[in-house]
């Protein structure tokens, strides 16, 4: 099977064979490995004044390194994360890295459009609004994604694309943002009726959220997402606990943890791999990743040890 066949069937939780799918939502460190900007500090401040040739070079250069951090890292799947807004440019990408790759990668966009934690200026408004004005909270609620699924329908003519990472994060280390209640009433039904439509446009989804999550996993599940990432052990989501409770409904994502690959020793961070390897792997359903994503600051070499151990030990008979 292709990488991108591996992934699928992780995540319709069916048996494989082989390494256990992976991938990381972003891979950071490109400078550190091959000597290239990633895509995300990259600015440009110029593009208008570019010829065409410059910024076909720039569209180019782009694909081709999500192409060789999943290639070089054995990724299943790709997460094509430009800086571009422009709906051209994004199929654009899209089709530079299949291209590039063919149809060996699973490939999937940023497609949330329910409510995540405000930031610190809109924290006070949005909690008044919850209380003042929650007809209108949930108008604008449906109106984003009444529009992300008018835009994934665009995309979906293209058949690019095989699904969407909803990356709105929707907790703390302490728990969720809002109460269980309040998530109940002003991010679930929208988060179930994006996941559905982008389902009825034949995608796949994959639910994001960091920090924990156990208040409101339960309404996670039943909203349906073909997976769930990040399962972060820093706010004390135990995957172990998570594929006990909802291995046999929902694929499980993650979940060595980040900050032991930053500041860890090498055990620890071999007593983690080990432990994600071993508590996903049963029953299939799994798919292999740090608890975020392999950020800027985390050293090369730690998430090169993980991949090493997953290479030896997280194989299927």
């Amino acid at each position: 099977m292709t990488p991108k066949e591996m992934f699928i069937r992780a995540l319709k939780r069916q048996p494989i064979t082989g390494r256990v799918p992976t991938f990381e939502l972003v891979f950071f460190l490109t400078m550190e490995k091959f000597g290239r900007l990633h895509e995300t500090h990259r600015r440009f401040y110029q593009w208008d004044q570019m010829s065409d040739s410059e910024k076909n070079l720039h569209r180019c250069d782009i694909a081709d390194l999500a192409v060789t951090v999943a290639r070089t890292y054995e990724h299943n799947a790709i997460f094509a994360k430009p800086n571009f807004s422009d709906f051209d440019e994004i199929i654009r990408n899209l089709e530079l890295i299949r291209e590039i790759s063919g149809d060996r990668y699973f490939l999937m966009r940023h497609g949330d459009a329910t409510y995540s934690i405000p930031n610190g200026t809109d924290m006070l408004e949005f909690s008044y609004r919850m209380a003042d004005d929650a007809k209108g909270l949930k108008s604008d609620a449906e109106k984003m994604v009444n529009a992300a699924l008018e835009k994934a329908e665009k995309i979906s003519k293209y058949g690019l694309l095989d699904g969407f990472a909803l990356c709105a994060d929707y907790c703390l280390n302490t728990g969720p943002f809002m109460s269980p209640n309040q998530f109940s009433e002003f991010v679930a039904p929208y988060l179930e009726k994006l996941i559905q439509g982008y389902r009825d446009l034949g995608f796949y989804t994959i639910k994001h959220t960091d920090g924990n999550i156990m208040p409101i996993i339960d309404q996670l599940v039943e909203c349906k997402p073909d997976a769930l990432h990040s399962l972060d052990p820093q706010a004390g989501v135990d995957i172990a606990e998570v594929k006990r409770l909802y291995g046999d409904k929902i694929c499980l994502i993650g979940n060595v943890n980040c900050g032991l690959l930053e500041s860890g020793t090498d055990e620890e961070v071999e007593a983690e791999v080990r432990y994600a390897l071993k508590n996903g792997m049963p029953g299939y359903g799994y798919i292999f990743s740090t608890s975020n994503c392999v950020y800027t600051g985390m050293p090369l070499e730690r998430y090169e040890l993980m991949m090493r151990i997953w290479r030896e030990e997280g194989n299927y008979l």
